[in-house]
Formats: structure tokens, sequence, C-alpha cells
């Protein structure tokens, strides 16, 4: 009987992380692969670049707010019933995207698969539910690499797509595998009872009071921003670094994506290793360290060698590995602080790593300085900055301890 329920519960998780692995790949599809069909939008729509620009910002806002009710409400009423609801919305819309006749109705469908969307953030409650200790550490690191290599591959599948399907391409490819992630759910994941009082849960910002006044809270996940806007603020300037300043075509460029993608597998293979053998205030400090010694690098080869793809990739693979050790550990850490709220919890983080990325990101694609310098310099002080922050934690920790 207990070597049935142990295959029983094995079945049960191999089934979860297979759910987690789709809706990670899922993720990339609403922005990242639909980059290369902006050109063909425009056209189709009669408007400018601008605006498609516009409806990726639109997109972002309306995932971020949906995000933030989905969190609490799943706490309330459980994880199952609110990713159905919400892959069926982003189904609808984006086929609603496909069938739009007019750039006004584009927008409006595209608003709809982001507040389908928000669901996402619920991979991180789902780890905390159905996974304990190491086992959540392992899982998130699959995860966070499992995106860097899809985030670095999705340029060339756009690409891919915009060629056979045309610019629906990306939002039928969207829903097919939106459909199996709703099928996949449907029949992995159980009913569970709510993890909290729906009354206490459905005071939604009573919650997220709750949540922020928690230094550690905040700290951890302001951690898990900072090294995603490293990551992040080099996918978004890499076209300006290769395409316009080294003058490569745009399958070149894929090819340096590709490669950024192999040093993400790298760098989850090492924080594997880590997470066995430290704990996570050490690997979180280790990481750091690696983002930290990848502005210096970049800032040395920048100066002595100027740009070129191999002082600009050499680094960013430092920096990955810093960022697939970093980043899982900490995320681990704040979500284990309120595990009665983990969807308010992993919504909080999410809006966090959202916020924070995309801000910097802007600020260092905006910079009138060198591009490659100014990702040099931001690396170093951002890293810093974190920690500092990693210092506060552990001194508080301490000063507890003795108390």
């Amino acid at each position: 009987m207990l070597e049935t329920t142990d295959r029983a519960t094995r079945a049960t998780k191999v089934a979860a992380v297979i759910l987690l692995m789709t809706m990670v790949m899922l993720g990339v599809f609403p922005i990242d692969v639909l980059l290369p069909s902006f050109p063909a939008l425009s056209t189709q729509f009669n408007t400018t670049p601008t605006d498609i620009a516009l409806s990726v910002s639109v997109f972002a806002i309306g995932i971020s707010l949906s995000q933030l009710l989905i969190g609490p409400l799943s706490d309330a009423l459980g994880r199952k019933n609110l990713l159905l609801g919400g892959m069926a919305v982003s189904i609808l819309g984006a086929l609603g995207c496909v069938w739009a006749s007019d750039y006004a109705a584009f927008l409006i469908f595209r608003v709809v698969q982001a507040v389908g969307c928000g669901c996402f953030v619920l991979s991180q409650a789902l780890v905390q539910d159905l996974f304990v200790g190491k086992e959540r550490d392992r899982l998130r690191i699959l995860m966070v690499t499992a995106s860097g290599i899809f985030i670095s591959i999705s340029p060339l599948i756009g690409t891919v797509l915009q060629q056979l399907l045309d610019w629906q391409g990306s939002f039928y490819v969207f829903a097919a595998i939106a459909v199996v992630v709703f099928v996949k759910a449907w029949l992995s994941l159980r009913n569970t009872p709510p993890v909290s009082s729906a009354g206490s849960s459905l005071n939604i910002f009573k919650t997220y009071r709750q949540l922020c006044r928690n230094f550690n809270f905040i700290a951890y996940w302001l951690i898990c921003a900072i090294v995603f806007a490293c990551h992040f603020s080099f996918i978004v300037v890499s076209p300006l670094v290769f395409i316009e300043q080294l003058q490569m075509s745009n399958y070149e460029f894929s090819l340096m994506l590709l490669l950024y993608g192999a040093a993400y597998v790298l760098g989850g293979t090492l924080a594997g290793v880590l997470n066995k053998r430290m704990e996570s205030a050490t690997q979180i400090r280790t990481g750091l360290c690696l983002i930290l010694l990848s502005g210096l690098t970049m800032l040395l080869l920048a100066t002595f060698y100027g740009l070129t793809p191999i002082t600009v990739l050499v680094p960013m693979m430092i920096c990955t590995a810093g960022t697939t050790i970093t980043r899982p550990a900490a995320t681990s850490r704040a979500m284990e602080l309120f595990p009665d709220n983990a969807g308010a919890s992993a919504s909080a983080g999410n809006t966090i790593i959202f916020i924070g990325g995309g801000l910097i990101s802007a600020l260092i694609n905006l910079s009138a300085y060198d591009l490659q310098m100014t990702l040099a310099i931001s690396f170093i002080v951002l890293s810093g900055f974190a920690l500092l922050i990693n210092d506060r934690i552990n001194r508080i920790a301490r000063v507890q301890s003795l108390a």
C-alpha cells in the first residue's frame, strides 16, 4: 500500500512538473515570440510600429493588474479553477486578436489575453503547494533555466512562425499550447480546498498590506527583481547591440541568443549542484557575486577590446550563471514566509519583478552612454545593492537568533 502511494505521489509530481514547464514555455509567446511580427502587424492594421509597441505595454499593464487579483483569489478559491478560467480567457483573447478587423479591436483582445495570462502567476503558488524543501528549489532552478532558454530562442521561433503563418502564427500556436495547459491542468490538478479562509484571503488590500510590511519578503523579491533586470536588460538592448552596432543579420542575431540560451543550461546545472551543497543565503551571495564579476569583466573587456560578440557574450554567460543561482533561492525564501498566502505572495513578487525589470531595462535602453558600458556599470551597481540587501537580511536574522 505504501509503495502504491509513493508511486501515485511521484506520478502527481511528474504531471505537475510537465504542467509548470508548459506554462513557462507558453509565457514567451504573447511578447517575445511576437516581436518579429511587428512590421506585419503594422501593415495589417494600417498603423505605426509605435502603436504596435503600445499594445505590448498595454498587455504588460493588463497582466500585472490581473495577477494582483488572481493570486489572492486563488488562496481563497483554490488554484485549479483560477488556472482553468485564466487559460480559457487567454485563448479567447488570442483568437480574438487573429479575428480582429481593426487596431482598436486588436488592442481590446490583447487586454483580454493579458487578463487571462495573469494566471501564469499561479505557477509559483503551485510549486509551493505541491513540493517541499529542496524540491522547490530544484524546480524553481529548472523553471528559471527553461524561461531563459525559451526567451533566448523566441526571436528564432517568431521569425519562423512569421515566415510560415504570417503574424497570426504566434497567436495560433499560443492558443494551441494554452489548450494543452487547460487539459493538463484539468486532468492533473485536484480541486484542493482553499489554503486559508475565504474571508481573510478575499480582503485583498489587507493581505497585501500584511505582505508588504515584512522587510524580508520585500527584500527577497527585490533581489529577484534585480537579477531578473540584469537578464532582461540584455534581452531588451541585444537587438541594438548585435543588429545595429555590430551589423549582424537577424539570423546571426538569433544564433547569438541561442548561445546565450546554452549559457542558461550551464547556469542551471551549476545552480542544481550548489543547491545540494549550500544554504539559500550562501547561494544568493554566490550568485550576486557572479553578477558583480560579470559587470567587472564586461567593463574590462569593453575598455581594452571594444565592442565585439565575445566581449558581450562572455560576461553575459557569467551573469546568467549568477541569475540562475540567485533567483530560485531568493524566491523560495520569500515564498516560505507566508505559506497560507502563497497566491498573494507570488502575485506581489511577480509584480515587483515585472516593475523593477521594466523600469531598469527602460533606463538602460534610454541611456545616452555606450550601451555595453552602461550594461557593465548597471550590473556592478545593481549586484552591489543586492548584496547589501542580502547582508541586511542576514544581520537581522543573526540579531533575532540571539534575542
